[in-house]
């Protein structure tokens, strides 16, 4: 379903089949966000952490200096293209509870956690909220890619996008306008307020999106005096800009767990309904959310789920 795998050394990359091969960012993409596949030219080069260890990094964007920690898997090679999964913080949160939170440094991928930005509130935050502080985080995260991609072994077709709450919504936001780029986005307590604005993304895009049934600080059932809408809603609209023509479908992996799949989709919608868990990150472990431990692992789903998805130049059927 995912095609051939084509490898060019000259270039280090790993390509889909069928996506055409993808230009290298240029100084005319400075300020600018670049919704379309970028070469990576950072093969070869010496990486600028250990493989296994996270620094801070910083990067310039709209005129800001913005900075995020990167992690390199152990087996890092600089001549071996590997996916990027960004992973963001929510509302009051860093770059290292990010980190803690979800255990993501032990996929077999290059992760970085962006820092959000002040905000109204005084609290760290990203785009697409009421309190965020007006930066544009979706150029920072194009401008992110283009500094990753520059520096690193990047694979262009799995560029991946997830976060927990406002850092949910904003990887929901960056399925709508950063489409072009990433291969799929995961959303965990996703934060999906109006202040995100029209999503209209120009090809269809996987998603993955868990939430608790007694989550009160992003409630299941939404918050219309917030524009919040019912995650059911918000996974419909998906369906639609996906083109599913059936579903969900659902079914009960373990006990106290609803997985929902639409089918005959352009792109994937998956849904995990958590009954009784609040506004934390699932995990059988204690975690910085919560020392009560849940029934399932969100981490290794949404990285099977991520596997699974490259980008393409056209979409096939996905009905997973």
């Amino acid at each position: 379903m995912y095609g051939r795998r084509i490898v060019i050394p000259a270039a280090g990359l790993v390509l889909a089949a069928g996506l055409a091969a993808p230009a290298a960012a240029s100084p005319a993409d400075t300020g600018r966000v670049v919704d379309r596949p970028v070469r990576t030219t950072g093969c070869g080069k010496r990486p600028p952490a250990a493989p296994g260890a996270a620094v801070t990094r910083t990067v310039v964007s709209g005129g800001l200096t913005r900075t995020y920690l990167l992690h390199l898997p152990s087996g890092y090679r600089p001549g071996r293209a590997m996916p990027v999964v960004l992973s963001f913080h929510g509302r009051t949160r860093t770059s290292e509870y990010q980190q803690e939170l979800t255990g993501m440094d032990r996929l077999d991928a290059i992760v970085a956690y962006p820092q959000g930005t002040i905000g109204t509130d005084g609290q760290p935050s990203f785009q697409g909220a009421p309190y965020s502080s007006g930066v544009d985080d979706v150029l920072f995260t194009s401008d992110l890619l283009n500094q990753l991609q520059r520096q690193l072994c990047v694979d262009p077709s799995r560029i991946y996008v997830s976060g927990k709450s406002n850092g949910g919504g904003f990887a929901g936001v960056l399925a709508c306008r950063l489409s072009g780029r990433i291969a799929a986005s995961a959303q965990v307590s996703g934060a999906f307020y109006p202040q995100g604005g029209a999503c209209t993304p120009t090809r269809p895009t996987p998603v993955i999106e868990f939430h608790g049934s007694a989550d009160t600080t992003i409630p299941y059932d939404g918050n219309p005096a917030k524009g919040l809408p019912p995650i059911p809603t918000w996974l419909a609209d998906w369906a639609a800009r996906n083109r599913c023509t059936g579903g969900p479908v659902t079914s009960t992996p373990v006990p106290a767990v609803t997985r929902s799949v639409w089918r005959g989709c352009a792109a994937s919608v998956v849904h995990y309904r958590i009954e009784g868990l609040g506004h934390t990150w699932p995990s059988t472990t204690s975690n910085p959310d919560s020392a009560t431990p849940t029934v399932i692992d969100a981490t290794p789903i949404i990285w099977k789920f991520f596997r699974e998805h490259r980008l393409r130049r056209t979409a096939g059927r996905a009905g997973r």
